[in-house]
């Protein structure tokens, strides 16, 4: 669809462009110079850009660990922690949310003949990009003491992805009023996240009686944690007039793990830019 629209565009404009000879602020405005250089398949991309973007996105939180640093708190000091390790058992598993995204890029970029270098700055705020996760685990281990352990942990573990940056190097190869490229860069995030977790310790010493420790719950939440990243993706832009282009994306982000959570997200989204 964008094809075509260009196409009709750049015919009705050349139309004019013959029919009526413009003074030479209309001709810029008219962007006979593009038009030239969409002809002869070159189309200029270098200097400054700016947009806005709007999409959709989805991330996966691998919550796995997450309650290990309340569980090796709650057992501190234990032989059964310390032979044990009942923090490093898998309590929760992975889970997947979708959202709505909106924000803007500032750019630079240089061209030699056909290939083109960027530089960018993007920033993306979701409209609700959260996820949670709730789980038990119980197993029967013995302790070098011969004593019996019959461990039960309860978790819950929750993640919510603000908004992030990116930091962004862009590789295109340009063609006609076309720039397909590849992504490559850093992140930062801002998370909202809680993890809580209860273990109770049925324990049994060799030919004695049960005893019940617990349940003992600990819990740990912030707001307004960041955590770094990395950015890979492909995206397109294709330019309207000499100032104007559409943007396409792709863009994958690999967070680092944050309160023991681990997330990715997957990004698609349109934007509107101008060069200047």
């Amino acid at each position: 669809m964008r094809r075509f629209s260009t196409s009709i565009v750049g015919g009705a404009l050349g139309a004019l462009v013959i029919a009526t000879p413009p003074t030479p602020a209309q001709a810029d405005w008219l962007g006979t110079e593009f038009l030239r250089g969409a002809l002869e398949g070159y189309t200029s991309w270098d200097g400054f850009n700016a947009g806005a973007h709007f999409g959709s996105s989805s991330m996966t939180a691998n919550f796995g660990n997450a309650a290990s640093d309340e569980v090796a708190y709650i057992l501190r000091n234990t032989t059964l922690e310390t032979e044990i390790a009942p923090s490093n058992w898998t309590t929760l598993g992975s889970s997947t949310t979708n959202s709505v995204l909106y924000g803007g890029f500032i750019g630079y970029n240089w061209q030699w003949n056909q290939a083109v270098i960027g530089l960018d700055l993007g920033y993306s705020r979701f409209s609700s990009l959260a996820t949670d996760a709730s789980d038990s685990i119980e197993r029967i281990v013995t302790t070098s003491d011969n004593v019996s352990h019959d461990v039960t942990i309860t978790a819950q573990s929750s993640a919510k992805l603000v908004d992030y940056a990116a930091l962004r190097g862009r590789f295109g190869y340009a063609f006609s009023q076309f720039l397909p490229y590849a992504i490559a860069g850093v992140a930062v995030g801002r998370f909202n996240y809680a993890n809580s977790a209860t273990v109770t310790d049925v324990w049994t010493p060799s030919g004695g009686s049960a005893t019940t420790f617990g349940p003992i719950t600990q819990s740990d939440a912030q707001d307004n944690a960041f955590a770094a990243g990395f950015v890979l993706g492909v995206g397109m832009d294709v330019a309207l007039t000499p100032n104007l282009f559409l943007r396409g994306e792709w863009e994958y982000v690999g967070f680092g793990t944050i309160g023991g959570i681990r997330t990715d997200v997957n990004v698609a989204r349109a934007g509107l830019g101008v060069r200047f």
